[in-house]
């Protein structure tokens, strides 16, 4: 069974309205014939379930109407065999070819172990790297101003920061950026080490290992995955890019990346 979308039509269509119908969700005239009514009643339904709002009924919409898909489940489409070292080297032009063959099978598996194997999320993923990261590696947060006082310490400016959980002295250092994603403070690195099964507190340079650094970038996904799908359904990349990284640092390149993707995988 395929999902249920614009100009579907048949017998699963009439099951589909007359199940939106019963729960309040008036699609109209129950015809079989999936048009702009059904699309809305699917879409607020959606919305009144917490599910991605995008008007198709896939296989969380028909089960969370209480209609039991076919044994063929309904799953998105997998692009995670069609991403090479070639395709990303494009969305990556200035970037050692060495790099990307090195991290990118560890990037892939990160994503296949969280379920973010569908184009969007795939490229959602390739292109924060490329914004926060354009070597396609695992690195270090550089100094700066905003986290090192004038002849300070490095990262001094972060020891104290009550909203990273850093408790003083050395904590700045410690817990700085690191990573695909720049994980950052040490409730950051608890959090995320515990949800991982590993000690990122006693052993934060970790955070720059390969596959740990793909597996935390995946897990900010994944946390933000409904309203990052949210968002590009209505193509909006700088509401997407904010999601991760929460305002608009490096969108040129994180844009530039994503709608080379898409092309590469039309």
């Amino acid at each position: 069974m395929d999902p249920l979308k614009r100009d579907s039509s048949g017998a699963d269509v009439v099951q589909l309205q007359e199940k939106l119908k019963s729960l309040g969700f008036n699609p109209g005239k129950i015809d079989g014939d999936f048009g702009p009514g059904t699309e809305a009643a699917v879409i607020a339904f959606q919305r009144s379930e917490g599910i991605l709002a995008d008007g198709v009924a896939g296989v969380k919409t028909l089960k969370a109407l209480g209609i039991e898909p076919a044994q063929a489940a309904i799953k998105a489409v997998s692009v995670i065999d069609r991403i090479s070292v070639n395709m990303v080297s494009k969305m990556f032009p200035f970037t050692p070819l060495d790099n990307i063959k090195k991290h990118l099978p560890d990037v892939l598996s990160a994503l296949v172990e969280r379920d973010l194997t569908d184009k969007n999320m795939v490229l959602m993923a390739l292109a924060t790297i490329r914004a926060e990261t354009a070597s396609f590696k695992p690195i270090d947060e550089g100094k700066s101003r905003f986290n090192t006082s004038p002849g300070g310490k490095p990262f001094d400016l972060y020891d104290n920061r009550r909203d990273l959980g850093n408790k003083g002295p050395s904590d700045g250092s410690s817990f700085k950026g690191r990573g695909f994603i720049q994980l950052t403070g040490r409730s950051n690195y608890e959090v995320i080490g515990t949800e991982l099964k590993v000690n990122l507190i006693d052993n934060p340079a970790m955070a720059n290992d390969s596959l740990i650094a793909a597996r935390i970038l995946a897990v900010y996904i994944k946390r933000k995955e409904l309203r990052i799908k949210e968002a590009l359904i209505e193509d909006d990349l700088k509401r997407a890019r904010r999601l991760v990284n929460g305002g608009s640092h490096g969108l040129e390149p994180f844009v530039e990346a994503f709608r080379t993707g898409e092309r590469l995988l039309a």
